[in-house]
């Protein structure tokens, strides 16, 4: 899917430009970030600016078209955190060594199924917690 130039900069503006499922700010520059189609269009959503959202690529590529998973926790199937109808705060919190927590099972499904706490990208989140870079505060 190709976005317009309009549609990115809407994107990005909105998150203040940082990647909405992990909060990795926009200084680490080896960190591409894409537009996150929040449901995928073969899971009946849409272009719109209310399905789009700032992801980092990885955070994308794991994601893929998924929408929902199994609850590590309870078994229970739940949908991932959506960030255009729920507050980042209420389902993760990170850690002081940069991991991210599930606080709920849309939190939980997250960081598995979009492998937040990878190895490398623990450290890259690290790193930026030690220079006050993470998590990201919108600009």
């Amino acid at each position: 899917m190709s976005f317009s130039s309009e549609q990115k900069r809407f994107v990005r503006q909105r998150a203040g430009n940082c990647r909405e499922y992990c909060r990795v700010s926009p200084t680490g520059r080896l960190v591409g970030f894409q537009i996150d189609h929040i449901i995928a269009i073969k899971h009946g959503g849409t272009d719109s600016a209310d399905n789009l959202c700032l992801a980092r690529y990885d955070c994308n590529i794991y994601k893929g078209s998924n929408v929902a998973a199994l609850d590590p926790l309870t078994g229970d199937a739940s949908r991932l955190y959506h960030p255009r109808q729920q507050q980042w705060d209420e389902h993760f919190t990170i850690n002081p060594d940069a991991t991210l927590s599930g606080l709920t099972p849309e939190g939980r499904l997250t960081v598995l199924v979009l492998r937040l706490n990878d190895e490398e990208r623990v450290k890259h989140r690290l790193a930026e917690q030690m220079t006050g870079d993470y998590p990201c505060k919108k600009v």
